[in-house]
């Protein structure tokens, strides 16, 4: 068993200080390593946020999400060649970024995506330049070359290599003008996920991420994945979404296969979990969750 490593990676530069920063106090506070054979592998601090949007880009911050990518990369890949199994705590989503560039160093790693939306988003698409919509197109080469071709290595994943599962965003980002996703992304909505079980297309997806030789596949969780009746506490919210059960039962199936080779939790704000019932919850899930490592 890959003893769990857990790094802290509070950057908001792809979306606005609103409180994610938080989030790796919170879970930590609310015991989310309690029974987990785990070690603290350090904090990733984010350059300072600029609100202004890039004007050759399009984008906030890219100047500095790719600097903080190849920094996070660096703390990933000390964990890995450590042997243990990191787990990231964000932050926003752009730390995905950081997180495939250490298995892109190592070869071609495959992604489970786990969001309520696809982040698909091209720059002129998107309000407010926030990456955090961006960061799957981003990581398939689609977006401006300082942030889809970190350290010359292109795109970091293959459309083929990823699964994107429980998103429920399709009707509001073709309205938002976002670019399709390409034909060769496997990706099953909410509805798809429901219409065959949660288990089904868990083990599915693992199947499909590993059916090729690669360096294993990341986990990626944006916590607005599950429903908004019980996860409000995320910036930008939709009805519906996974069950506390359903996103547990995705999360076990994954960490459990010995190729899974990272976790990443993004977006669940604290500031908006006033009593921190919903840390407390988010904490369990995950702590059961990553339980499942120890089988493999």
């Amino acid at each position: 068993m890959r003893r769990l490593a857990i790094i802290e990676a509070p950057s908001v530069l792809g979306l606005r200080p609103s409180g994610v920063q938080e989030l790796p106090a919170a879970l930590l506070g609310a015991g989310l390593l309690t029974g987990l054979d785990a070690v603290r592998a350090g904090r990733v601090e984010p350059p300072a946020y600029d609100p202004t949007r890039d004007a050759d880009t399009g984008v906030l911050n890219p100047h500095g999400i790719a600097e903080y990518s190849v920094r996070l990369a660096d703390a990933v890949g000390n964990v890995l060649d450590a042997g243990h199994f990191p787990v990231v705590l964000g932050g926003d989503c752009t730390v995905l970024l950081g997180n495939l560039l250490a298995l892109r160093r190592r070869g071609r790693p495959g992604l489970l995506f786990l969001d309520g939306h696809t982040d698909f988003y091209q720059p002129s698409a998107e309000p407010y330049g926030e990456a955090a919509s961006m960061e799957l197109a981003l990581a398939t080469g689609r977006g401006p070359g300082l942030l889809t071709d970190l350290e010359g290595r292109g795109p970091l994943l293959r459309d083929e290599d990823v699964m994107a599962l429980g998103f429920r965003d399709a009707d509001d980002s073709a309205r938002a003008g976002m670019q399709p996703l390409p034909a060769g992304l496997h990706a099953i909505d909410l509805e798809g996920v429901r219409e065959a079980g949660a288990d089904s297309v868990a083990r599915r997806a693992v199947e499909r991420l590993t059916a090729d030789a690669s360096t294993g596949f990341w986990v990626h969780l944006d916590v607005d994945v599950l429903d908004d009746a019980i996860m409000p506490a995320v910036d930008y919210r939709q009805p519906d979404g996974l069950t506390w059960r359903e996103l547990e039962s995705v999360l076990s199936t994954a960490l459990g296969d010995p190729r899974a080779a990272g976790l990443d939790v993004t977006i669940f704000n604290p500031c908006l979990d006033l009593d921190g019932t919903i840390a407390g919850q988010l904490a369990g899930c995950l702590r059961r969750a990553l339980s499942a490592r120890a089988g493999s």
